[in-house]
């Protein structure tokens, strides 16, 4: 793996523990599980309509940070990786995980367990595209060395990235000393007005 694939990896489990952070503040802002937390923190008889309209602005303005700090951390982890795919699939893995922690740490959910069985499927999943992916990149790297290649069925460039008309200096210089050998073999112009004057 390459020395920026740790980097990726981290913006790409930030950002999706921030899209989890992102879930629960837009929970908190529309449930009635708020209005019962305001009361019982601030010790009111009755909830303050007031307090409870700043709390949930406060729970909005939260909810649409982390949605901006979550897009700019996964478009750092795209920009850093080799593949979006795998950027998706870790994304998407650490999201449904910290999903899952804090709706049991703060909305006292119970998830059953085929939610916990299609979690280890998408884990499970993204361990071997992540291992795939190597696996190509490797061979992808071992059959694209520089090798000779022909040129025009005579001789060989061992740079592929060489310009041809190097590779085919030598080819020229024949062609051209051949072309000089024919021009030489034949008659002159100069030389069959001569012998036309003679003749007359």
């Amino acid at each position: 793996m390459s020395s920026s694939s740790p980097q990726w990896l981290f913006y790409a489990i930030a950002s999706g523990g921030c899209a989890a952070l992102n879930g629960v503040f837009a929970k908190l802002t529309t449930t009635q599980l708020t209005t019962t937390g305001i009361s019982h923190v601030f010790g009111f008889s009755e909830p303050s309509r007031i307090v409870e309209l700043l709390v949930r602005g406060f729970f909005f303005l939260m909810n649409l940070a982390f949605n901006a700090v979550m897009w700019g951390l996964f478009t750092r982890a795209l920009t850093l990786a080799t593949s979006t795919v795998r950027v998706s699939v870790i994304n998407t893995s650490a999201n449904f995980m910290l999903t899952a922690v804090l709706g049991a740490a703060i909305f006292r959910e119970s998830l059953p367990a085929l939610w916990w069985l299609g979690a280890s499927f998408l884990v499970a999943g993204s361990v071997i595209i992540g291992r795939r992916e190597e696996t190509t990149d490797a061979n992808h790297t071992s059959t694209t060395g520089s090798a000779a290649v022909p040129v025009n069925g005579e001789g060989f460039q061992d740079d592929p990235d060489a310009p041809l008309g190097e590779a085919m200096h030598g080819n020229d210089h024949d062609r051209t000393f051949d072309d000089s050998i024919e021009l030489d073999g034949k008659p002159k112009r100069s030389t069959l007005l001569e012998a036309e004057r003679h003749e007359l």
